[in-house]
């Protein structure tokens, strides 16, 4: 015969394995995945180190999750705004910016999510985080091209440019070593102008500085 948990060990299983979560989230928003070491994180949510281990095999499988936590959040705040009212237009500017401001004031869970040195498998979790805030995107550029707002273009490589752009843009604004040094507001008034350049384009391109114009042929 199996054993079989009571409802009340289920119950104290998922407490406490929502305790280890919520620590890991708190020390990686307090200063990164470096200040969220599995010792760390055991003496925050009152538990032994190995029963850590009992519910996140690894470090990684920990931050995976804390990380997939994070993104959902995330990706609902941009949902709501990509389904709101207003221009296609005005709602990527909106959502771009709306996600450039919670970085700046969430330093660490941001960079923890962009860019800090991690596991292989924290890598893997970006890589389909970004995907996931892509497809929130180009569900704005449909609307911008089907209403004639933004110009006919691939949606999934646009979408995928705009969070390469504004996600490597804030890597030096929030990183370590910049941290607090830049203008947040200029930083993100200036992140959002360049996604949406990007994909309502300029009616003429400008020649590059230096560069020659072509010369007419004489067809006298």
């Amino acid at each position: 015969m199996r054993y079989k948990r009571s409802p009340l060990m289920e119950e104290r299983l998922a407490d406490n394995r929502q305790r280890i979560l919520v620590s890991a989230r708190k020390l990686v928003a307090e200063g990164g995945f470096r200040a969220a070491q599995i010792a760390a994180v055991a003496a925050d949510a009152g538990l032994s180190t190995g029963s850590i281990y009992r519910y996140f095999p690894s470090k990684a499988d920990l931050f995976v999750e804390v990380l997939g936590e994070a993104v959902k959040h995330e990706i609902e705040i941009l949902r709501t705004i990509a389904k709101s009212e207003g221009t296609a237009a005005d709602r990527l500017r909106r959502a771009v910016e709306s996600f450039a401001r919670r970085a700046f004031e969430g330093p660490f869970l941001a960079y923890a999510f962009i860019a800090e040195p991690a596991e292989a498998e924290v890598d893997i979790a970006r890589i389909r985080a970004r995907r996931e805030f892509g497809n929130v995107f180009k569900s704005i550029l449909k609307d911008g091209i089907a209403s004639g707002e933004f110009p006919a273009q691939d949606g999934d490589v646009a979408s995928a440019c705009i969070v390469g752009a504004f996600t490597e843009a804030l890597i030096g604004p929030i990183g370590p070593t910049h941290r607090g040094e830049r203008h947040r507001e200029q930083v993100i008034a200036t992140i959002s102008l360049f996604c949406l350049r990007a994909v309502v384009g300029p009616a003429v391109l400008a020649p590059r500085a230096g560069a020659r114009s072509p010369r007419r042929r004489n067809t006298a």
